[in-house]
């Protein structure tokens, strides 16, 4: 009797053990989303934890309903005197003035900064920016509100970084109650981007302790961030394939369960800048088309060949374009290269094709382009950048504006909703802000870091730098922005507007390659537009 109450008791302890530490390993912690930030496997997913992603913003409180054409499109997204009032509140903390400008009730995550220079030339300042967590009277983080988030400070790069005047972090800040974020100045411009956890999660609040703990994996994950180059793409792989115009090439991929890991790209010739435009990549998973795209604005490089570094893509400066989106399947892949050009092109591809686990959690990769020619900037309007219905997560796009006159193009505000929201759950400060750099009417210049970059301003790029001060922003510009713990989950539907606002009236062109995953009967309203790839506009 003792022996089979032994031999009982033996195997439940095991399954107490295993449970026990399966509930410990699924609590979200600093080091929990550091690992998420760089497992690519991960944001194909939908999230067990069905967050939401938010945005606390100095977006213009006058913002209030879209059919006020002059209160929704005000462009005064700031705070440079006593009377805007563009933050939460004003609290006197130990006799010191301090500005509210995020206080969530709830379980959640900081997972994006964005902080411009308050003048141009000059990237310095006094606040000091302070993080109260869980209620608590004394600041779980604080420090210089530049330094801190770029880089210089206690989050290291790329975590935290210089951008073009700009400082942005995307070190997670954990908390389990509550959230409230102040500065001892009055602030300019800002952004907060958050996860908003279900109550029931299970959250370690951030502590500057837990930060030294995670110090070796911190460290770590930026160090992997940075090594998301292969440059020995094509080296067992060197013929090219030649497509005359309007001829297409279809390559299918190992049958069953299993996901590309990495396909990459690379023209023989890109002399002949139209071309990224005129060659289109399709992809076709177990009998549904999710990716049609010009090469251009499926890696990321715009109109020609802007070479950047990124987590997810990279254009090389010898050419090769690669994504390393993870795309899983259930039984079979094609991927299919058209050439809409009006001459001939000779083309590589390789691809890295391994198995997966398919589950309910499990998405198809989607890849789209919208274009539109022309889009008058008077009067003001919001341009669509998708709306999907169904369940998935939103992961990134590729913006390329062509902008006919030197004057500033990108003061528009992005507007996203969330199943359904009749306000947006994330409206932002400026084009430029979204894309995680500032004062846009200088800032052409080239620039990249592993969630976003802008491979061309002006006639500006990685091969032709900038060195003077001069405010032109005329012709072709390519933004880039991807998601890792700032993925946007939804379970029904979202949508994502940009606003056009230029400083000038005229007509520009609107150009986006888009990126998120999606269940099997998701659906969006971008189609294949053959006949609008090769509209080019001069200026």
């Amino acid at each position: 009797m003792k022996r089979s109450l032994i031999g009982e008791i033996i195997p439940l302890i095991f399954l107490i053990s295993v449970f026990s530490c399966k509930k410990v390993d699924q609590k979200i912690t600093i080091q929990s989303l550091l690992n998420e930030m760089v497992s690519r496997e991960h944001i194909a997913q939908f999230p067990e934890t069905n967050f939401r992603l938010k945005q606390e913003s100095s977006y213009n409180r006058a913002s209030v309903n879209p059919t006020d054409s002059v209160g929704w499109f005000n462009n005064k997204d700031h705070n440079n005197n006593n009377k805007d009032h563009n933050f939460i509140r004003v609290e006197e903390i130990n006799g010191q003035k301090e500005w509210v400008l995020m206080d969530h009730k709830g379980a959640g995550a900081i997972v994006r900064t964005w902080m411009p220079f308050k003048n141009a030339q000059k990237p310095s300042t006094n606040s000091i920016i302070k993080f109260y967590l869980d209620g608590s009277d004394t600041p779980a983080l604080e420090g210089n509100m530049l330094d801190l988030l770029n880089g210089d400070g206690l989050i290291p790069f790329p975590l935290a970084h210089k951008s073009l005047r700009s400082a942005v972090s995307f070190f997670p800040i954990p908390y389990a109650k509550s959230c409230k974020i102040t500065v001892t100045e009055r602030p300019f411009f800002y952004q907060f981007t958050y996860r908003e956890y279900p109550a029931e999660t299970a959250i370690k609040t951030f502590t500057l302790e837990d930060y030294q703990q995670a110090k070796s994996a911190i460290e770590e994950v930026a160090t992997t961030l940075l090594q998301s180059e292969n440059k020995n793409e094509f080296e067992n792989a060197t013929d090219f394939h030649q497509l005359k115009p309007n001829e297409e090439k279809v390559f299918e991929l190992q049958k069953g369960t299993a996901a590309i890991k990495n396909l990459a790209l690379k023209l023989k010739s890109y002399q002949d800048s139209t071309v990224t435009r005129g060659v289109v990549i399709k992809i076709n998973f177990d009998g549904k088309e999710t990716v049609w795209s010009p090469i251009g604005d499926f890696f990321g490089t715009g109109v020609g060949l802007h070479p950047f570094k990124g987590w997810y893509r990279t254009v090389a400066e010898d050419g090769t374009l690669s994504s390393r989106w993870v795309m899983p399947y259930q039984k079979e892949a094609k991927i299919t290269i058209l050439n809409l050009g009006t001459t001939a092109i000779d083309f590589k591809l390789k691809t890295k094709v391994e198995t997966w686990q398919w589950d309910e959690n499990s998405m198809y990769f989607h890849a789209g382009f919208r274009q539109q020619y022309p889009v008058a900037t008077r009067p003001f309007s919001d341009w669509n950048y998708i709306t999907i219905k169904g369940r998935g997560v939103y992961v990134g796009d590729a913006l390329t504006v062509m902008n006919p006159v030197k004057k500033w193009w990108g003061e528009g505000d992005e507007k996203i909703y969330v199943d359904g929201e009749k306000f947006p759950s994330i409206f932002g400060t400026g084009t430029e802000d979204y894309y995680a750099y500032s004062w846009g009417g200088i800032s052409t210049d080239f620039y990249e870091h592993p969630f976003h970059a802008q491979p061309r301003s002006n006639v500006y790029n990685k091969f032709n730098r900038k060195t003077t001060n001069e405010r032109n922003t005329q012709g072709y510009s390519t933004e880039t922005r991807t998601r890792a713990l700032d993925g946007m989950p939804f379970s029904s539907s979202l949508k994502l507007d940009m606003e056009v606002w230029s400083w000038v009236d005229c007509d520009m062109q609107y150009t986006l390659g888009m990126y998120w995953y999606g269940d099997a009967n998701s659906t969006a309203n971008v189609k294949p537009v053959p006949e609008q790839v090769l509209i080019l506009p001069s200026w």
